[in-house]
């Protein structure tokens, strides 16, 4: 295989597991992961993931079957993973900050046969099941050895060490090809419910040809640490498919990407990749606990999930000597396909496509624009999902052809570098995660004293978008500070936690069509004309 040609079409054997644990035969010894409960060798990775797999078959699942994986950042998650992949089952990863109702949703949607799940989230899994028909038959539980039995599960509850120790590591990989289906990511739609993302093979092993190793530089040498997680595309990319690709090594992190979680790991573990959201670095460099240039050993420090802001890029490059690398990548296109280089930063801008991906702007009838002019972004690679499940509607607008449609709007100067200007909807991207406006006005118009809501993005001091609410309310009811924080409680209970709206103005009315339908560009321009 090459970056020409890749992994073999329909009939070559290629699996992406026993690729990669072929690929690190060599280095049985060396670390791998770094959690918060020790480490786990390369050796042993591979041997506990054909294990898992091995398990997964003596529980029944068959050839493509799913397997839900709802977990922590752990050693676990990427055993399970490759494990899936190794017997030929396909692991669907899914967020850890979502709604029983979410869960519920992508239970019926998925048809997973048996879930893995870090023991914290039990009990949500639970009340998900409890509401409406699934297919699980088995439930892994990572994190302790005496998980408490959960009804409905016909297959039984196991800890994850006495699921693994059942029997014997698999011997063989699953025979699949590099079109084979390969995993699941789920990835919200502008209607809100996410979208089963299908991947293939050999997807992992594009991404890591043409950006985690001629971009990142990746060396056997490293030690990255994402503070996105590996359910995300680009925390999956981040601390697995690129460490794993040249033998490097990864710290994993169950705990939420705070700043002071971030620089324990910084100053403790001592990475030399990082890899973050626009969010968290504004975050870090306002900290107190901001650590000096010497206590770190960054090298590079990679930005996606929504745009840099200039400044920030800036002001960490000042502190820590290190770049940013800010790029824009999707779940469809598995990681990043347009980005600033290593010694080619300009701060404000994306930079310039990968080499092995094309960029095209297209205007609202297809039409190329000139440099200079927004338009919407599509994609062509050879790491473009294969469909969203049982969604051939969505398919279809998204991949047409060998093209893929962001859903982004960009503008390209006449040196070749990319300026982001926006989605091509109306869909808001939060602290890195899309935010459906619908979703939020649906549940916000449940509360009692609420007639009307609407959502939109607006920026913060740091240029990074936080949504906002306008709300009509009841008659009757009074705004006040007391009533805004109510609502964005209400909010915060119902629905995943990153969705409440972080500003809430109470007005008289809201701007609508003849027809009802509410103009949100029309507060989007009442924000920009403010003073």
């Amino acid at each position: 295989m090459n970056a020409q040609t890749g992994p073999g079409p329909a009939g070559e054997a290629f699996n992406y597991a026993a690729h990669l644990f072929a690929a690190n035969a060599g280095r049985a010894d060396r670390i791998a992961y770094v959690d918060d409960r020790g480490s786990l060798r390369y050796g042993e990775l591979a041997e506990r993931a054909r294990r898992l797999g091995a398990a997964l078959l003596a529980a029944r699942l068959r050839r493509e079957e799913r397997v839900l994986l709802l977990a922590h950042d752990t050693s676990d998650w990427p055993v399970s993973f490759l494990g899936a992949l190794y017997a030929g089952i396909v692991p669907v990863a899914v967020n850890t900050l979502l709604t029983a109702d979410d869960y519920a949703y992508v239970l019926a949607h998925s048809g997973a046969r048996a879930a893995i799940v870090s023991a914290p989230l039990v009990p949500v899994l639970a009340q998900a099941m409890s509401q409406g028909p699934h297919a699980l038959d088995t439930l892994v539980v990572s994190g302790t050895d005496t998980p408490q039995p959960v009804a409905g599960i016909p297959g039984g509850t196991h800890g994850f060490e006495t699921f693994l120790a059942a029997g014997a590591p698999l011997a063989q990989a699953a025979r699949t090809c590099g079109d084979s289906i390969g995993f699941w990511l789920y990835s919200s739609g502008s209607t809100g419910r996410p979208k089963g993302t299908v991947h293939c093979h050999a997807s992992p092993w594009w991404v890591a040809e043409l950006y985690g190793k001629p971009v990142l530089g990746m060396r056997e040498d490293d030690v990255c640490f994402s503070a996105a997680k590996l359910f995300f595309a680009y925390g999956l990319g981040n601390a697995l498919f690129f460490p794993l690709a040249v033998g490097a090594s990864s710290v994993l992190m169950a705990e939420r990407p705070t700043p002071d979680a971030v620089f324990r790991r910084w100053t403790g573990q001592r990475p030399t990749l990082f890899f973050g959201a626009p969010t968290g670095y504004a975050g870090m460099l306002a900290s107190p606990g901001l650590p000096a240039r010497e206590q770190v050993a960054l090298r590079l420090c990679s930005s996606a999930g929504e745009a840099l802001p200039r400044e920030i890029g800036e002001r960490f490059t000042r502190h820590f000597g290190c770049e940013v690398i800010d790029g824009i990548g999707s779940t469809e296109m598995l990681h990043i396909f347009l980005s600033n280089r290593p010694g080619d930063v300009r701060y404000g801008t994306t930079g310039r496509p990968v080499p092995g991906y094309e960029i095209d702007l297209r205007d609202e009838h297809g039409r190329p624009v000139p440099d200079g002019e927004v338009g919407d972004l599509f994609i062509r690679g050879p790491s473009s999902a294969l469909m969203y499940w049982e969604d051939r509607a969505r398919s279809r607008e998204t991949f047409i052809g060998d093209w893929t449609r962001s859903g982004d709007k960009y503008s390209r100067d006449a040196d070749g570098y990319y300026t982001y200007a926006g989605r091509s909807d109306d869909m808001l991207k939060v602290s890195g995660q899309y935010v459906s406006p619908f979703e939020v006005e649906a549940t916000l118009v449940q509360h009692e004293a609420v007639l009307e809501a609407a959502l939109i993005g607006v920026d913060d001091e740091n240029g990074l978008t936080r949504s906002k609410a306008f709300v009509v309310l009841k008659a009757g009811r009074s705004p006040g500070e007391a009533l805004e924080a109510e609502l964005q409680s209400f909010v915060k209970q119902r629905l995943a936690p990153h969705k409440y709206p972080r500003r809430i103005e109470f007005i008289a009315e809201l701007p609508k069509t003849a027809t009802g339908k509410i103009q949100r560009f029309r507060l989007r321009d009442r924000e920009r004309e403010a003073p």
